[in-house]
């Protein structure tokens, strides 16, 4: 069976990975991909795999904007670390719906309930997708611990969440910089993904505070920000088009 990974967070994806291939060694991984923008150009590029492993909270935005691009005729397991949506409603209309960490059993249960499918139980379920969608809603401030207060900040004036040895840092467009509790995989469901865009596994950042943008020697992109930040950051080779794009909001 070939299968297309829909996961931004390389801790999840091998586990996801590993469970796979314990669970049937025949499981061929064809692909994975990172976000909206890269999983509609794989499946147009590609002969579609005959099922889907997919985040609903990827780097770029929500996975339901994916069916706002193209039609998709292949089954979808859908997973998530947050307990937010109707379960009940995705596992009658979906593969399975599954919260993370992904165990074997989850997978054993998503892989039997696949192999009793027939093509139009797959049509029903994926033309019901859209109507399953959560209307999003973003955050337009933040509440920061500081000392004994609780400091309200406007996103807008965020430059950047920033992630180093399992702590996360708030940056400010007036140079102030405060420690958050959440990690960046907590902070970026809650961000407009219009807004903020997730650069790599150190940075969340804010597209109106981007000063500059140099293009490296090895293709990838080096971002500068209205702040001065503890390192460079850099956007990777496979990202720089979906960053690029998002800039411009194309």
């Amino acid at each position: 069976m070939n299968v297309l990974i829909v996961e931004d967070e390389t801790a999840a994806y091998e586990n996801l990975v590993d469970i796979l291939k314990e669970v049937d060694p025949d499981i061929r991984i064809v692909g994975n991909t990172e976000s909206v923008t890269q999983t509609v150009h794989w499946l147009q590029s590609n002969p579609l795999p005959e099922l889907i492993f997919m985040d609903i909270h990827l780097s770029d935005g929500s996975a339901f904007n994916i069916f706002d691009k193209i039609e998709l005729e292949t089954p979808i397991v859908f997973t998530t670390a947050y307990d937010r949506y109707a379960i009940e409603a995705f596992k009658v209309n979906s593969i399975d719906y599954l919260l993370k960490p992904i165990k074997v059993e989850d997978i054993k249960h998503a892989l039997d309930k696949y192999g009793k499918l027939n093509r139009q139980d797959i049509l029903q379920y994926l033309s019901q997708l859209t109507r399953l969608a959560p209307a999003p809603k973003y955050k337009d401030k933040l509440l920061i611990p500081y000392k004994d207060k609780l400091l309200p900040v406007n996103l807008k004036d965020v430059s950047c969440f920033y992630t180093s040895d399992k702590s996360t840092f708030v940056y400010l467009k007036d140079g102030a910089q405060y420690p958050y509790s959440k990690t960046l995989e907590q902070i970026m469901p809650s961000l407009d993904p219009a807004d903020f865009i997730r650069a790599n596994k150190q940075f969340i950042i804010n597209r109106d505070s981007i000063s500059n943008i140099t293009i490296w020697f090895d293709n990838r992109l080096l971002v500068t920000l209205d702040v001065e930040v503890p390192e460079r950051i850099y956007v990777s080779k496979n990202k720089a088009s979906e960053f690029k794009s998002w800039l411009v909001n194309d």
